[in-house]
């Protein structure tokens, strides 16, 4: 049965442009958990729009361009070892926070991390943001398909015509983690400083994320600061609370500590 007081609430936060491309599914979920706290209407769509913002907006301080993106890339080459892909690569990637934070480590961080498993066969990024435009410093096989998923609708869209562009197979598709996991099984997922985001919403989502996806390995990484800049404690406390969820289940894990990123190699196989 539909529940009028819900719909409206979805209604209203979506009249926003900056809430209107996010996934439909995970809009409502955030709304029925606020509506439930019983607050005034007014509150109660500042609350869902706040945890909106936590999950996916804080990460794009300004709209990004698509249309112009997906402009500039069809007189791009294919070539991943092209100058100016790469180029365009870094750019488009300085539009978004979290993989603007990555740049400065971005070969180091796929190149050690993914070492022990080059080149790889298949690949899911979780909550990918702009991070499969990183794909020309990924020791990823040359027909190795690229799957990516996020709540963004705009956000897939150039995300499928980039690797159409580069003729990689693979498809990025809109998701939400918190509702199921893709079913796509792969060598290597990437949890790329995703676990504290969906936390904000699911405070259980790490250990489901962990268990659920369909990965032979996982590349985890948490942040060492905030997008503020601020760090006090974060890389021991983040390193604490995946130990916690990592712990006694046999798993092979190996550590990688970056300027900007603490990541972990898990190995579930066998």
């Amino acid at each position: 049965m539909t529940d009028p007081a819900l719909e409206a609430l979805v209604a209203e936060v979506q009249s926003s442009p900056k809430y209107r491309l996010i996934h439909p599914g995970l809009v409502r979920r955030i709304a029925a958990q606020e509506l439930a706290k019983g607050r005034k209407a007014k509150e109660t769509v500042k609350a869902v729009r706040n945890k909106l913002h936590q999950v996916g907006g804080a990460y794009q301080e300004t709209p990004i361009d698509y249309a112009k993106l997906t402009s500039e890339l069809a007189d791009l080459p294919t070539r991943l070892d092209e100058p100016a892909l790469q180029a365009f690569c870094g750019r488009t990637m300085q539009q978004h926070a979290s993989t603007r934070e990555r740049l400065p480590i971005l070969e180091k961080i796929f190149n050690q991390a993914l070492a022990p498993l080059a080149p790889v066969t298949s690949l899911l990024d979780l909550a990918c943001g702009l991070n499969p435009l990183a794909l020309p410093w990924m020791p990823l096989a040359a027909d190795a398909p690229y799957y990516a998923c996020d709540i963004y609708n705009d956000q897939m869209e150039f995300l499928n015509r980039f690797l159409a562009h580069l003729g990689r197979p693979g498809r990025a598709e809109l998701c939400d983690l918190t509702a199921e996991l893709p079913a796509q099984p792969v060598q290597v997922a990437l949890l790329l400083k995703t676990i504290p985001c969906l936390e904000q919403v699911d405070k259980s989502i790490g250990t489901r994320l962990l268990e659920g996806i369909p990965a032979e390995h996982l590349l985890v990484s948490f942040p060492v600061a905030s997008l503020g800049g601020r760090g006090k404690g974060m890389l021991e406390n983040y390193e604490a609370h995946f130990i916690q969820l990592t712990a006694g289940r046999g798993w092979l894990i190996q550590r990688f500590e970056f300027s900007s990123e603490l990541a972990f190699l898990v190995s579930r196989e066998g």
